[in-house]
């Protein structure tokens, strides 16, 4: 159910334009502090998870672990994708609840 949840929000925030994807836009979102929030495919390699984590911790940035690249590509109405950025604080804080939630459950 919350992942139902969370593919709708992304679909909502990709229609607002408030989501990036592709990892070099991602990563260049979160050097400019843009970024709000990052989600990371849960199969994404061992090194763009390591980039990601190191670069989201220098930057102070929320980083999540969710579903797979096809299934998030599918949410944002693309092909598969790795890593995804919310830059609208609105998005990332319903998103980030969202994330936190379905974490402990």
């Amino acid at each position: 159910m919350k992942e139902q949840a969370i593919l709708q929000t992304l679909g909502l925030a990709t229609r607002a334009r408030m989501l990036i994807t592709g990892e070099e836009l991602v990563l260049k979102e979160i050097r400019s502090n843009k970024a709000k929030i990052v989600i990371l495919a849960k199969d994404a390699s061992e090194n763009t998870r390591k980039k990601f984590s190191d670069k989201c911790s220098f930057y102070n940035v929320e980083l999540h672990e969710f579903s797979d690249r096809y299934t998030l590509g599918h949410a944002t109405g693309k092909e598969a994708r790795v890593a995804l950025a919310i830059t609208d604080a609105g998005f990332a804080k319903k998103l980030s609840g969202l994330l936190n939630e379905s974490n402990r459950g």
